[in-house]
């Protein structure tokens, strides 16, 4: 059985004073029946860490580099998240390949380290508008997966999250059908490339525009393991709407 997961991935917002949204989310889920995820900015880590500390909330990075140590100014190791407090790492998010020109295999490498390092790697895949329109959803859904995930993936160390790159943000969210075609593509993919027991392990979020409105039918698609959510996690009150649909799924 998969355990469901609700991520926040509050990207680059948020300061010291954003940590009392952890406070409120940890006191309103004292007992979780999901996983609970935050993917604080890495100024916040350590100290988002500390405080859900004994909670039902862990707290994961928003990207790492794909060596453990070196001249790279600027950059994270995934050793230096797992110190941190951190339990897991977003990794291929489309604004990382877009505004980092990040390839394939540059997620497959960080991927590599977060899971040497013991981290969940939560590989994000997902299609433009336009390869959408032009019916390619599915090829380009497999080329990413087949390109960002090492060999070693597990149902312990994977995670996987369609992000629709054209429903990021917008308020768009492609339909269920959509949405369960893509999930169900995915399955198949990770069955036929690790076998069925690690390809029925590893969990499936979707992203994009999830908010507590549209969580409980978009949970009820097969295949679907959870949320990977954007803005709708910046506020305690949002996120423990989609976290409820996800306990009722």
């Amino acid at each position: 059985m998969r355990r469901k997961l609700a991520a926040g991935n509050w990207k680059m917002n948020g300061t010291g004073a954003a940590l009392s949204e952890l406070e409120t989310l940890s006191q309103s889920h004292p007992q979780a029946s999901v996983d609970i995820l935050i993917c604080p900015p890495a100024t916040l880590l350590s100290r988002a860490a500390d405080s859900v500390a004994g909670t039902e909330i862990s707290v994961g990075g928003q990207d790492c580099h794909l060596e453990h140590s070196g001249a790279h100014t600027g950059d994270i190791s995934a050793d230096m998240l797992l110190d941190a407090g951190a339990t897991s790492v977003i990794l291929g998010h489309s604004e990382r390949r877009v505004d980092h020109s990040e390839h394939d295999e540059d997620v497959r490498a960080k991927a590599r380290a977060a899971m040497d390092a013991g981290l969940k790697a939560i590989i994000c895949v997902g299609e433009s508008l336009e390869q959408r329109e032009a019916a390619n959803t599915l090829d380009i859904i497999g080329g990413q997966m087949s390109g960002s995930i090492p060999d070693q993936s597990t149902g312990e160390n994977l995670i996987v999250a369609y992000e629709p790159i054209w429903a990021i943000g917008t308020g768009k969210v492609p339909t269920l059908e959509e949405i369960g075609e893509v999930h169900d593509f995915m399955r198949t993919r990770l069955e036929r490339r690790f076998g069925e027991g690690v390809g029925r392990s590893v969990r499936l979020l979707y992203g994009g525009s999830v908010k507590p409105s549209n969580a409980a039918d978009i949970f009820a698609v097969s295949n679907v393991d959870g949320a990977l959510v954007g803005g709708a996690s910046l506020k305690a009150a949002d996120f423990s709407g989609i976290i409820q649909a996800l306990e009722s799924a």
